[in-house]
């Protein structure tokens, strides 16, 4: 299946430059200009025009100055949760081409982007429901006081995002931060931006006041220093690397701001000798390749029972095969597998599996020539062959490191504690996968795992209600549910003296007789 021509979509979607988004319009950025390539084609999609670090800086103040204006912080909950829900309305409109667009900026295939970017409203619909239905509450207190407690917004939050899900990863954000009724300054990753910038404008059209969500543009050392360490930041929330994370989150700590962090991922697979063989092994496919192995939660540890490992492996194999064999342009609904997002990438994932002393049973090479589905020249991008590594040492790098590519690290376990073992043996936490159809050992090994999120015969399913976030160093905090809305506000506590004056003239001064017994406190 031929898809339809890029030129023609670049008409439909893509500006030919964009400045950063500020103040309701596109502005131009005064530092250096960046191009955004297709990873499929290398073809430049698009300029963007860095913010300079003044830019930033006055686009917080504006941020500010709109959260103390008070037309969108101070605005009745009723309000922000109406205009939440029209932008869901006006964001399922353009899911056809935003999902074009998320295609050639990450090169991701589109049918992931048309189902991923098909279910983003709801995230803006729960939290939409949420201001409709979360109230304060009467804390007890002793005497005649009532003591209310409702939630405020914090004010300017800086939100950092990563390529891999640029529209996904920035509603999981930027929906509760605005719910809270916070001014939001996004900086999405500079080789994929373009979606984001793109939902911006679509926000404002909506109703969100100016300056109360700005998309600003830049690479990320330097930009997101100059944005952390504003000290009218009020809270920090990133996806990144873990190093990353560290450095940023301490800047947000010398600047007193709240802070979230989804960072690196190890997830492994563990797969029972009771599991559904032909289920687990579509699962394992999806869970090590749908966005080439981009993902934090990605299968990066497949870990098998041995007395099925020999029929799971040679089936998992071929299955591996004809995942390959169907790579092909992007854009064709057919194709099973993009690129990685840049030649860098490539290159860094493949020196790490040419390091690695262990058996290739798949993969291991960069793919080049016409693809066999379309005829599509697979030189021109950065695709790397989804690749399965057999009888891989806990010490060894791909079993350690987070390679962000399609690269599987294999291991055989001989019983629960053994699975378990190798699950844990890793510095992160993030996601986990159980495959068997004993109930009571799919509960059992999930409640031992190491992992923020344990998904029993499934993967990588996610929802705006199911908090998602990692344990040991896959960062701090969560995203989705009523968690994310409370972190992007806080409680204010009123307490209101409901005796008489009479009655409070008589017991409430302090002074009056120094032998009588008062309260305090």
């Amino acid at each position: 299946m031929t898809a339809r021509p890029v030129e023609v979509l670049r008409k439909l979607t893509i500006r030919p430059t964009y400045g950063y988004f500020v103040n309701g319009g596109f502005t131009p950025g005064t530092g250096v200009p960046i191009r955004v390539h297709n990873p499929a084609t290398g073809e430049v999609l698009s300029t963007i025009t860095s913010t300079s670090n003044e830019q930033a800086n006055a686009a917080i103040s504006l941020a500010d100055e709109a959260f103390r204006e008070g037309k969108w912080s101070q605005a009745p909950s009723l309000h922000r949760s109406l205009i939440l829900s029209k932008l869901a309305r006006s964001l399922e409109e353009r899911i056809p081409d935003l999902a074009e667009m998320e295609s050639l900026q990450t090169g991701r295939t589109i049918r992931e982007m048309r189902a991923q970017l098909g279910r983003l409203p709801e995230w803006l619909d729960y939290y939409a429901a949420l201001l409709r239905t979360q109230s304060g509450f009467v804390a007890p207190t002793q005497g005649q006081l009532l003591n209310y407690v409702d939630r405020i917004p914090l004010g300017v939050v800086v939100q950092i995002t990563p390529f891999n899900h640029p529209m996904l990863i920035a509603l999981k954000k930027v929906a509760p931060a605005l719910a809270a009724g916070n001014s939001v300054i996004v900086k999405p990753s500079e080789q994929a931006p373009l979606t984001v910038l793109e939902f911006a404008a679509l926000a404002h059209e909506a109703g969100i006041p100016p300056s109360v969500l700005t998309v600003i543009n830049g690479t990320g050392p330097d930009l997101g220093k100059a944005l952390v360490s504003n000290p009218l930041v009020k809270k920090v929330d990133i996806t990144a690397g873990t190093a990353t994370g560290r450095a940023i989150g301490s800047l947000a700590g010398s600047n007193l701001a709240a802070y979230t962090a989804e960072l690196g991922g190890k997830a492994p697979i563990v797969i029972f000798d009771d599991a559904d063989v032909q289920a687990a092994i579509n699962g394992a496919a999806f869970a090590a390749f749908v966005a080439s192995g981009q993902t934090c939660v990605s299968a990066t540890r497949l870990l098998v029972h041995e007395q099925i490992y020999d029929e799971f492996m040679t089936r998992f194999v071929d299955k591996v095969e004809r995942i390959t064999a169907g790579i092909g342009d992007p854009l064709n609904p057919q194709s099973t597998m993009g690129p990685v997002i840049s030649q860098v990438s490539l290159e860094r994932i493949s020196a790490a599996v040419s390091r690695s002393t262990r058996k290739i049973l798949v993969g291991g090479y960069r793919m080049t020539g016409v693809s066999p589905l379309d005829g599509f020249d697979l030189s021109k991008g950065s695709f790397y062959a989804p690749t399965v590594v057999e009888d891989v040492s806990i010490d060894d790098e791909i079993w350690k490191e987070e390679l962000f590519g399609p690269v599987v690290a294999v291991a055989k376990f001989k019983d629960e504690e053994d699975g378990v073992s190798l699950a844990n043996a890793s510095k992160y936490g993030l996601g986990a996968g159980i495959w068997t159809e004993n109930l009571s050992r799919a509960h059992r090994v999930a409640k031992r795992l190491d992992a923020g999120i344990v998904w029993v015969n499934t993967h990588h399913r996610n929802d705006p209600s199911s908090p998602w976030g990692g344990l040991k160093e896959s960062g701090i905090g969560r995203e989705n549910g009523i968690e994310a809305y409370e972190s992007y506000s806080q409680s204010k506590s009123t307490i209101v003296n409901i005796a008489s004056m009479a009655d409070a003239r008589e017991k409430e001064d302090w002074f009056n007789e120094l032998g009588a017994s008062r309260r305090y406190g």
